[in-house]
Formats: structure tokens, sequence, C-alpha cells
């Protein structure tokens, strides 16, 4: 076991100070953001949260009224690319949807 006795940072040593704004009202705040990736030519525009690939939360459904806001949803790596394309509202949702595939070689293959 290897015991680290340098001097650590908690909760209590770590300030955050609000920066100045010129924004009236917590409404007024713009959380739509575009990301342009470094190595392929592609770009996302949306509001920067996911919601997991948990079981009841990385859903299709979820998937849908995430996408009416701007966020991505991350699908559970049980979801079958056929109910995936068989969903009726796959187009509208496709680019805010984000797939999980596990590690194994087949199942990679499957969603090709």
């Amino acid at each position: 076991m290897r015991i680290e006795e340098e001097l650590k940072l908690d909760y209590s040593d770590v300030l955050f100070r609000p920066k100045r704004s010129t924004l009236k009202s917590r409404k007024d705040v713009n959380l739509l953001r575009t990301y342009k990736f470094k190595y392929s030519k592609n770009e996302w525009s949306g509001i920067p949260i996911m919601a997991a690939n948990m079981d009841g939360v990385g859903e299709l459904g979820i998937a849908d009224k995430l996408n009416e806001y701007g966020m991505i949803t991350c699908l559970t790596k049980q979801h079958d690319v056929k109910k995936i394309k068989q969903f009726k509202g796959i187009k509208k949702i496709h680019p805010n949807i984000a797939l999980s595939v596990g590690i194994k070689k087949g199942r990679f293959r499957e969603f090709r």
C-alpha cells in the first residue's frame, strides 16, 4: 500500500467567486454551446448535459424529450439496433443521442 502524505485540498479550501455579469435574471442565461471537434469537420450545438446510460434513464423516450432542449441522451447498451431504427422520431433525435456498445468486438459490429 502506498501512503501519500502530501497536503491535499478539500471543499473548505476552495472558494468560488461569482463573475460579474450584466444579466438581470437567471432566465437570461444562455446555455447553448457549439463545439467544433478537433480531428473531424463535425460540429455540435446544444446544451452540454448528458443523461446517463443507466436503465430507466438512457431510453428513447427520454432522448425524445431531452432533444427538445438540445440535450444528449446516452442510450443503454441493451438497446436493439432494429428498435432504434424503428423509433418514430429517430431522425429528429439522431444528433443528440450517443450509443453505448460495451467492450466486446461482436457487440461493436452490431452498430455498424
